[in-house]
């Protein structure tokens, strides 16, 4: 074995900043850093330097969608690269295309550079959602989880309070903010790449696409969780400044209050899906999530203020912290060695209607936004639905409620398909 690899097993020995769970950490921090960063200051960016619309914004997240509909290509990526290489590298190239972010202000240049971040986004979401399920044990998985959510939010509420601080005391530019985040993560990836050895996890990873049938329900709830999901990151924020008129500092300072629960609720939400079940905190996500939204169309209806829009979109971003629960319930239904190729088909699925929901509803934004929230309101509600068939205790062979046990083919003493 060459000295720079290391079974987990072996690590109890390091020293925590040299441990598995710290890699994590710090990969957290480094990825919102910059995405962070992108998405306080894109929607201002895109409408003073390229005058974008609701249209306009449509196509770009359609474009940045792309990579994940496209993530399954990671298991081909992962015959020639370890999935600990690929992660500190798609770290990289998301720094890179951040820092060079508003050297492109037309619609042009934000696709192509849009295009580029989004690689490295997305190939990184991946990679890292598979390392996690495999270095962290099941029965720990929910709070260590939890707490690598609340790095990632504490750096991303540096990043905002950083924003909100300087934007207009230092009269910053977009060009500057930009180079900054994306200098700070390709920073934090270099370092990471020199200062860990590659962690071998027991289970060899299947290097072949997986798609299983007692895994259906998880392959819906990505579908809907991605389908869902777009109409927030798309179409909440970029209201707030159309609708509502909210600059750079005013934006950042909601998305800063955001993080600043996050990191509070995180490991909380952590606690109690190990307590309660991903079932009970699924339910509980998507009951309040059917219910924000339908607020959303009601802003258009009864003309509330922007105050109410602020709050909704807090709540909203709390309920989205919950979503974990997703991976932890495929973690207790899953063969270990599937973790790794499954990451990729379901990041693909979860990004199946990503691809054209952002580009169709940007036209139907121009007509109808409270439409828009209403549709979203209705993928909430089949979420809801799909959470119900999750059983109390899901494993190997019991993945949904209509499941009846099975003992896995050649593993004596597990249960599956």
């Amino acid at each position: 074995m060459s000295p720079r690899m290391m079974p987990l097993a072996d690590t109890l020995g390091l020293p925590f900043w040299r441990r598995p769970v710290f890699l994590l950490c710090l990969m957290a921090a480094a990825m919102p850093i910059s995405f962070a960063t992108w998405s306080a200051l894109l929607n201002n960016f895109v409408i003073e330097a390229a005058g974008f619309t609701g249209v306009e914004i449509g196509w770009l997240h359609t474009v940045r969608e792309i990579p994940g509909f496209l993530a399954v290509g990671v298991i081909a990526v992962l015959l020639v690269m370890r999935e600990q290489v690929l992660a500190l590298v798609s770290l990289l190239l998301l720094g890179v295309a951040t820092a060079i972010t508003a050297w492109f202000p037309s619609f042009g240049g934000l696709l192509f550079v849009t295009l580029l971040s989004s690689i490295g986004f997305h190939y990184f979401e991946t990679v890292n959602q598979s390392l996690q399920l495999q270095w962290i044990e099941k029965k720990r998985a929910p709070q260590v989880i939890g707490w690598i959510v609340a790095v990632g939010s504490g750096a991303s509420l540096v990043a905002y309070g950083l924003i909100v601080l300087t934007w207009k005391v230092f009269d910053l530019s977009y060009n500057t903010v930009f180079m900054t985040a994306g200098l700070v993560t390709i920073a934090i990836a270099g370092y990471a790449i020199l200062a860990f050895p590659q962690f071998e996890a027991p289970h060899p990873q299947n290097k072949r696409m997986v798609l299983r049938k007692r895994y259906w329900l998880y392959y819906l709830m990505q579908f809907m969780s991605g389908a869902r999901r777009q109409i927030f990151v798309v179409f909440a924020a970029f209201m707030m400044v159309e609708r509502f008129g909210m600059d750079v500092q005013a934006l950042t300072a909601l998305f800063l209050i955001n993080y600043m629960a996050n990191m509070v609720i995180a490991p909380l939400i952590g606690r109690w899906i190990g307590r309660f079940g991903e079932r009970r905190m699924l339910i509980l996500e998507y009951a309040g999530l059917t219910a924000v939204f339908v607020a959303y169309g009601c802003l258009y209806v009864f003309e509330w203020d922007w105050h109410v829009a602020a709050t909704l979109y807090v709540i909203n971003h709390l309920f989205f912290s919950m979503a974990f629960a997703i991976k932890t319930y495929f973690q207790k239904i899953a063969d270990p060695a599937d973790i790794a190729p499954t990451a990729a088909v379901a990041f693909t699925i979860n990004h199946i209607a990503a691809v054209f929901l952002p580009a169709g509803l940007g036209y139907l934004w121009v007509i109808s936004p409270k439409a828009v929230f209403v549709l979203a309101a209705a993928m909430a509600l089949v979420s809801l639905l799909l959470s119900l068939l999750i059983p109390r205790h899901p494993e190997p062979g019991n993945e949904t409620i209509f499941a009846a046990r099975r003992v896995v083919p050649g593993s004596a003493g597990k249960l599956s398909a």
